[in-house]
């Protein structure tokens, strides 16, 4: 057992580390994600800390965020991420000139390492994502193959390790990740799975909660490593229409597969949150044949008492309980998923949802509380 699991009292919410100085600091923050959904869940429980990052997306309130930018946001690089991350070490050298008695970095890149202040008195704690997959693992996603990073991979690995070594303590947001942070920075951490607004989605209108749930579900965003070309393979088998809810460069791909197929599949674009949650009630299972980290959208489901089908891989291993709340396969043939489709009727929606509640974000925020305040002493 651990401190963290140890502690029984909870610590007040609000505020955090209130005497001493504070800076929060992101990577490029988007318009939508789940790390900024994390970082803001960080902010949340030190609202005096400063908030920096590399750059925000174009619509993203910066004003309203208080995020103060870089400057590398008044360059075209921000336009491409592969091509700013050799940059991005310099970058977190160069944030700011002001020194802090405590720096919280929320990490899927170079952000755990920035120093802002002495090393001596400043206490530095890194919340990581992932350690960078363009850097550490090129293959994951594909995207890591950009050419302009074969040459300089090696020097960005060593980097990475050489200018992080400051940090005090690390958490992961998986064990899948925690596995990484000790394999390739021969680190430990403490496991903090991100929040997930778990009420949001269980607190369903009652409409909503008496669908019919005659469909399969996938979502997220169309690349080809989340594998929705195989979702439409296993809905084709299954014999169950499909919706594919999200965005990316792979629709007109995904839409001429799908065009072939005998069942209805719908693609449903950029969805609103309320309008995602009506698909998540209405739908059989999720689909989730991807290998993620963690993965937000599996718990989101369950929330909804809707089951997963996934692959036994990463974070569907912590978040999924094969066989209770879902199904997990170690294959990627559609007919095996097919037929763990027509054992939905094993499982129980309510125990489905309750396993979902682990997950919600009174429970990160509780645990990122003891461990910000016992590892910033």
């Amino acid at each position: 057992m651990t401190q963290l699991d140890s502690a029984t009292a909870p610590l007040p919410r609000l505020p955090l580390l209130a005497d001493r100085s504070v800076a929060l600091v992101h990577e490029w923050f988007g318009a939508t994600g789940g790390s900024e959904a994390v970082f803001l869940a960080i902010a949340d429980l030190m609202p005096h800390a400063q908030r920096l990052v590399l750059w925000a997306d174009e619509g993203v309130p910066t004003d309203q965020l208080r995020l103060s930018q870089s400057w590398m946001s008044r360059t075209p690089l921000k336009r491409s991420k592969a091509l700013a991350l050799p940059a991005m070490p310099l970058v977190w050298r160069t944030l700011s000139k002001e020194t802090f008695d405590v720096v919280v970095s929320s990490s899927h890149a170079f952000a755990h390492t920035v120093k802002l202040g002495d090393p001596d008195r400043t206490r530095h704690l890194s919340y990581i994502h992932s350690p960078a997959r363009y850097v550490w693992s090129p293959d994951f996603d594909g995207r890591g193959s950009h050419p302009a990073l074969k040459v300089p991979r090696k020097m960005l690995q060593r980097a990475d390790i050489k200018l992080s070594r400051h940090v005090h303590a690390y958490a992961a947001n998986s064990i899948e990740v925690q596995g990484r942070i000790k394999r390739f920075w021969n680190r430990d951490a403490v496991v903090i799975n991100p929040p997930v607004d778990t009420y949001y989605f269980a607190d369903a209108p009652q409409a909503d909660q008496y669908q019919s749930r005659d469909y399969l579900l996938g979502i997220g965003r169309w690349i080809p490593y989340k594998n929705f070309d195989l979702m439409i393979e296993i809905a084709d088998a299954a014999g169950l229409p499909l919706v594919i809810a999200g965005s990316g460069p792979e629709e007109d791909r995904l839409r001429r597969l799908a065009a072939g197929k005998r069942v209805p599949i719908h693609f449903e674009v950029r969805p609103e949150r309320d309008r995602l949650r009506q698909l998540y009630w209405g739908a059989r299972a999720l689909l989730f044949p991807a290998h993620e980290d963690f993965g937000i959208i599996p718990v989101e489901a369950q929330a909804c008492g809707t089951p997963v089908i996934g692959l036994r891989r990463g974070g569907l291993l912590e978040t999924v309980v094969d066989g209770e709340t879902g199904f997990l396969l170690d294959t990627r043939d559609p007919g095996q998923y097919a037929a763990a489709v027509h054992r939905l009727g094993e499982l129980s929606a309510h125990h489905i949802r309750r396993h979902a509640g682990g997950f919600s974000a009174d429970r990160f925020a509780d645990r990122m509380a003891r461990w910000i305040d016992h590892a910033a002493r």
